[in-house]
């Protein structure tokens, strides 16, 4: 079943940011744009090129009025460890959440439940809490935080004109589509 559409759930998860262990509950996707990052592990060989890659966008991110936060079945300990001695994860500044209890991983259906890890899985979710487009890849794919920015732009824009569609390819200011018995059969 997908998730698309799909509203994320309740949950409270302790998180390393700025210094500080937080709690970081299914509130905090409410009101904002976000992009959530699930990854295996910390302390591991692709986890630290995507997650410095997220923070490379932050000012994208800023400028859409998107929060960033990456997930990972580690704890929230082993996260300040991980910002501790690694010089990419020391520039993070989003919130690096602990899924120790796999809640999260399965909630979003990106647990490998035979190593008890997530999936790379990405995940934008509207102000209402409701999750408009996923990515999924394999453990040995890393993935492109740039790749996200045209998306959450369409995102933002269906949502402003739910009247009409981006089409593949669109960027901001490019022509979108209206849905319509004139367009069948005509692109």
């Amino acid at each position: 079943m997908s998730l698309i559409g799909k509203k994320i759930e309740e949950f409270t998860a302790k998180a390393y940011h700025n210094e500080e262990f937080i709690d970081v509950t299914h509130e905090n996707f409410i009101g904002d744009w976000s992009v959530i990052l699930f990854y295996p592990a910390d302390f591991s060989f692709v986890c630290p090129t995507e997650l410095g890659d997220l923070q490379d966008q932050s000012e994208s991110f800023k400028k859409l009025g998107v929060n960033a936060y990456s997930v990972s079945t580690d704890t929230h300990f082993t996260h300040k460890a991980w910002h501790d001695h690694s010089e990419v994860i020391n520039t993070i500044e989003y919130p690096m959440i602990s899924d120790s209890s796999h809640v999260l991983s399965k909630m979003f259906d990106v647990l490998d439940e035979s190593q008890g890890l997530s999936q790379r899985g990405t995940f934008i979710i509207d102000p209402d809490g409701v999750i408009q487009a996923i990515e999924i890849n394999a453990d040995g794919i890393g993935r492109d935080a740039s790749h996200l920015i045209d998306k959450i732009k369409a995102a933002q824009y269906v949502r402003k004109n739910p009247s009409e569609v981006c089409p593949a390819k669109w960027k901001e200011g490019e022509q979108t589509l209206t849905p319509g018995l004139d367009l069948v059969g005509k692109i």
